[in-house]
């Protein structure tokens, strides 16, 4: 009788010494200094081209607003420019060292959010790209966002390598202490209100403020709070507000099925997906109405409804949120093959990652698109950079704060100890990551003119209105 279950869980086990050693010598084969090289390849897609590539599964006409979106800044074409990340980072050196990445990760990427148990914390917020890969990709792309950022906020070079080696250094000793933590200890921990406090004495009393602005923004954000937001009352009911385009009812999909035949194949392959307590919770709440939904940056033109239910009466409203899955953009360069749907790859990840996320957190799938679905605003809240979000002088302290949720993340889903093995400290990899961030934020630049050169003659459509 083969019992590979048992001589698994038998089998001994690489000290954290042994797994710290380990990652150390994986230096010799890809030193830390090689990932701060940056160069094109002389076959490289154009940004237009895979841009324009995207655009072919996506609602097309949402695809304008997608590119307005993206035109504002070269901050706001990078958000949306992950694919053309990916084809850069594939052909770069990398640690092979697996975690699960976020696949999309920048400085507008993280955020508040609550776990099952209520309990607020900081982390990740955005998953639609996430695959296991090297861990460095996901370092990269938030180091060149902090570069990319910082210019967007008026600040020199000097401001942004600042940025940089803060994340670095928070990223490295974060994650040496997640190597010496037991496995138990690490799935319970979280970066939440009261781990925050106890270190609130290491940032300045602006800091201190902003974050205690933005967890009580993230408190009162829940489905209650927002009812008045999205919905207004009818002689029919409570109905969601129309918004065109950005909020918009509709009768058919974009492939003229019915809509609310279509809401009922992905809610009933949905709640299969869902543990049986919360599918319980959920059978018991009725459908009052629904509409399709602008999202995100580099999400536009992808299916995305709201879904707004009621339990005992709109005193108690759930706004679910159902959203088509892609292909993730790193999927070309990391195997999918281990998920059955792109649905299932995304809430995968978001569990590995975050750990205890939303309660209703689900996928399924109906006959023209995969999909997930989550609470669309249920003690939530982004951090934006600029325009009333992170300024100048709190941005050092969330640079901090980014390494440390990004640590996390990938302590959660890969080796700590191997991770903190080749990283070290943080002053190498950090001079490793602003050495590949001064360059790539040229390339971006560049990209960025392209892009809107390609606007203006026309070979890519843009909305005119500010969306």
């Amino acid at each position: 009788m083969a019992l590979d279950t048992i001589k698994s869980f038998l089998t001994a086990r690489p000290s954290v010494k042994d797994r710290l050693i380990s990652g150390k010598a994986l230096r010799k084969k890809t030193p830390r200094s090689a990932l701060g090289e940056f160069k094109v390849r002389p076959n490289r897609q154009d940004a237009v081209r895979i841009i324009a590539a995207q655009a072919k599964s996506r609602i097309s006409d949402l695809v304008p607003i997608r590119h307005a979106r993206m035109a504002e800044n070269p901050f706001a074409f990078y958000r949306g420019g992950a694919a053309l990340m990916a084809q850069d980072l594939s052909v770069l050196p990398s640690a092979p060292i697996m975690v699960q990445l976020c696949g999309d990760m920048h400085v507008s990427n993280f955020g508040f959010f609550s776990t099952t148990e209520r309990q607020l914390v900081f982390g990740i917020n955005d998953f639609d790209e996430t695959l296991p890969g090297h861990f460095d990709w996901d370092l990269k792309r938030l180091a060149a966002s902090a570069m990319i950022a910082a210019e967007y906020l008026g600040q020199d070079q000097v401001y942004g390598e600042n940025l940089i080696h803060l994340m670095a250094r928070s990223y490295c000793l974060n994650m040496i202490q997640y190597a010496n933590m037991s496995y138990a200890e690490l799935a319970r921990t979280y970066i939440d209100q009261t781990t925050l406090a106890a270190r609130a004495k290491q940032i300045d009393a602006l800091s201190q403020e902003f974050v205690a602005k933005q967890i009580e923004k993230a408190r009162k954000n829940t489905n209650q709070g927002v009812l008045d937001k999205l919905t207004h009352k009818t002689p029919n009911g409570r109905k969601i507000i129309d918004s065109p385009p950005l909020i918009t009812h509709r009768d058919t999909t974009v492939y003229g099925n019915s809509v609310i035949e279509t809401i009922d194949e992905g809610l009933k392959t949905y709640a299969r997906s869902l543990a049986s307590d919360r599918r319980h919770v959920l059978m018991r709440y009725r459908m009052v109405d629904w509409a399709r939904k602008v999202v995100g940056v580099g999400s536009v033109g992808t299916a995305c409804w709201i879904l707004y239910l009621e339990g005992i009466d709109d005193k108690d409203p759930l706004f679910l949120q159902s959203k088509e899955a892609q292909r993730s953009v790193l999927a070309p360069y990391f195997s999918d093959r281990g998920f059955r749907t792109q649905g299932e790859r995304i809430v995968q990840g978001q569990r590995l990652i975050q750990g205890a996320p939303d309660l209703f957190l689900g996928y399924g799938a109906t006959r023209e698109k995969e999909l997930y679905v989550r609470q669309l605003r249920d003690m939530k809240g982004g951090v934006a950079i600029g325009d009333g979000g992170i300024g100048v002088d709190e941005f050092p302290d969330y640079a901090r704060l980014f390494g440390w949720a990004l640590a996390n993340a990938h302590a959660r889903s890969g080796d700590p100890a191997l991770l903190a093995g080749y990283c070290g400290k943080g002053d190498q990899l950090g001079e490793a990551l602003v050495r590949f961030s001064v360059a790539y934020n040229q390339q971006n630049a560049a990209d960025y003119d392209q892009f809107c050169k390609a606007i203006k003659q026309g070979k890519l459509p843009c909305a005119t209105d500010n969306f």
